[in-house]
């Protein structure tokens, strides 16, 4: 008869990476499933608030110059300012200049904004 801790652990290990190599190993950037399902942003706003996310988890602030962003996206400057301006017209980043030369501080939202409710309803 086989122990049941035995039979336990082999369960637990029912999905297998096969592939992981240096670069993957790097880790991964989790992105609210809310912002995957936004249907008022564009899938390049969604890639850039990705990217923010992927900067900032560490330090719970991120700073990246839009040559960094742009050039970690595959997209040019001013495609990444429009995809940054969405973000900032539906609350999902809020954007602080810290200087002239300085990059800017980039603060992303976690959570859905309350609805309030309007007087018709």
């Amino acid at each position: 008869m086989d122990h049941i801790g035995g039979r336990l652990a082999d369960l637990a290990r029912n999905i297998e990476i096969v592939g992981a190599d240096p670069i993957t190993r790097h880790g991964f950037t989790q992105v609210p499933n809310f912002i995957l399902t936004k249907t008022d942003i564009s899938v390049g706003a969604k890639l850039a608030y990705a990217m923010l996310l992927k900067y900032a988890w560490g330090e719970q602030a991120c700073f990246p110059g839009q040559v960094t962003l742009a050039k970690d996206m595959g997209a040019g400057e001013r495609t990444v300012r429009t995809y940054l301006k969405e973000l900032e017209a539906t609350n999902l980043l809020e954007i602080k200049q810290r200087g002239l030369g300085k990059t800017n501080l980039y603060r992303l939202h976690l959570t859905i904004p309350k609805q309030t409710k309007s007087r018709n309803s």
